[in-house]
């Protein structure tokens, strides 16, 4: 038997960083992973391996330099899969190595296999090699999820896929059907339009993204759609049929028949808590495999943690990382601060999509005095250079003390960008502190500035400040 201070059952970003943590509290502690590869859900087959596809997908096809160059440029013509999953494997690779660095320079023993309690305090671990017993002070549950699957079909992996198998297509389809227009579906249906695939993507909502600024998701369905991507939004999948390879038909409730050669099965995702025997710690998981926990990600079993995905929304590798770094501490006692209403959202469709603060539908419906500022990619010299002149950046902020209160964005590093707001948000700032500030040029940096005049312009200028029109 191993006694330890903590045990962390999976290794993604949430296991990664409570693991991490501890040791650095100088306590003893131990990961299980079952997946040959380090990382969990998020390196194997979500985050890393779906943005990484995404930047083979830009690279190769020369998506971003089209505005300059035509629309029939590309890097490289008739794109494989193999030429997109070559790029994916070298970073995949890398990665890997550096959480088994990372894990092994803190001291954490690292134990290949399947964790499952057999009582509150006691896990065994179950590999090729035996079943090895542990007991720990505390336990974090970091076992992520997998992609929900569709009811009455097979999922073969290259006919009827999921979000998890995309990369174990043999071939890039001519056609694809993508079922959910949640994050994950909206990003792997932009990517294959990218690619050229005729994409019909459905869902019964009647808006992509609703929890998105009504304006950047409108955006985003406009670029798709000028992909060749066609949106059935308000529609819902009847049943799916599987009437040969290369040959999925799903009928709509509304009567519609759409034939793809590819289905792709997107409508959320489930908890992976099946097999780790809950009940033997005194634990139970929803309907959809989450676990629920309190404000310090505690379980209802008090020494119990668990964090990432496995708890639901807001289900990001950010997030999640945070999350089990927080959980460490307050096992260990160790008080540590977050600012969870500040999270950054990032959305890598094609194009990206970042926001963090609050968006126009809430401060309409809270009666916030707000207005908005708007910098055009197209108007800014570093969006030309690049062949972007469709992003935007959109600053919230209160009418009457300036104060920003959120920003949105749609266009090339969006998810980078967005940090910029995000620190200001942080700090309690007003959009005086874009129209002082000085940005490198030729920057996208630069659009906060622009953005900043423009809402300068709706509100009247203050007479405290320096304001000049923007070069651009």
């Amino acid at each position: 038997m191993l006694d330890l201070d903590l045990l962390v059952i999976g290794s993604g970003p949430s296991g990664q960083r409570a693991a991490v943590q501890a040791a650095k509290l100088g306590k003893k502690v131990a990961l299980c992973e079952h997946s040959p590869r380090l990382g969990g859900v998020c390196m194997n087959t979500g985050t890393i391996p779906s943005k990484t596809f995404r930047e083979a997908v830009l690279h190769l096809t020369g998506l971003r330099q089209r505005q300059l160059y035509g629309q029939s440029y590309h890097v490289k013509e008739d794109l494989t899969i193999a030429d997109l999953i070559f790029h994916c494997e070298h970073v995949l690779k890398t990665q890997a190595e550096v959480v088994r660095d990372q894990l092994r320079r803190n001291g954490i023993t690292v134990l290949r296999g399947r964790g499952r309690f057999i009582g509150p305090h006691d896990v065994e671990v179950e590999s090729d090699n035996g079943t090895t017993h542990l007991r720990a002070k505390f336990i974090v549950l970091a076992t992520g999820t997998e992609a929900a699957r569709p009811p009455d079909v097979d999922v073969d992996g290259q006919t009827v896929i999921t979000s998890d198998n995309v990369l174990g297509l043999n071939a890039l389809p001519r056609t694809m059907t993508v079922v959910g227009a949640g994050v994950i579906g909206i990003e792997y249906a932009s990517m294959f339009a990218a690619l050229g695939v005729k994409v019909t993507l459905v869902d019964k909502r009647p808006r992509l993204l609703d929890f998105v600024d009504s304006e950047i998701a409108e955006s985003l369905s406009y670029q798709m759609r000028g992909m060749g991507a066609t949106l059935r939004l308000g529609e819902e999948v009847d049943k799916v049929q599987v009437e040969g390879p290369q040959r999925a038909v799903a009928t709509l409730k509304s009567g519609k028949k759409i034939v793809s050669e590819v289905l792709l099965y997107s409508v959320g995702r489930v908890g992976t808590s099946a097999t780790l025997q809950l009940d033997k710690a005194g634990l139970e998981a929803d309907a959809r495999g989450r676990v629920k926990v309190d404000k310090h990600f505690r379980t209802t079993v008090p020494h119990i943690y668990a964090v990432g995905d496995l708890i639901g929304f807001p289900a990001l590798a950010s997030t999640s990382s945070e999350q089990g770094r927080l959980a460490a501490c307050h096992a260990f006692g160790l008080t540590a601060a977050s600012m969870p209403e500040l999270l950054p959202f990032g959305i890598y469709s094609v194009p990206e999509i970042s926001m963090v603060g609050r968006h126009e539908e809430e401060l309409t419906a809270e009666g916030i005095p707000y207005e908005t500022g708007i910098a055009r990619y197209r108007e800014i010299v570093r969006g030309v250079m690049l062949g972007d002149d469709s992003g935007l950046l959109k600053l919230l902020f209160h009418r009457e003390t300036r104060r920003l209160l959120g920003v949105h964005i749609i266009g090339t590093s969006a998810t980078e960008l967005v940090h910029i707001g995000q620190a200001v948000l942080a700090f309690g700032g007003t959009i005086d502190y874009f129209v002082g500030n000085v940005f490198n040029y030729p920057t996208f940096a630069e659009c906060y500035k622009v953005a900043a005049l423009d809402g300068y312009n709706k509100v009247g200028r203050s007479e405290d400040a320096a304001v000049t029109e923007p070069s651009e």
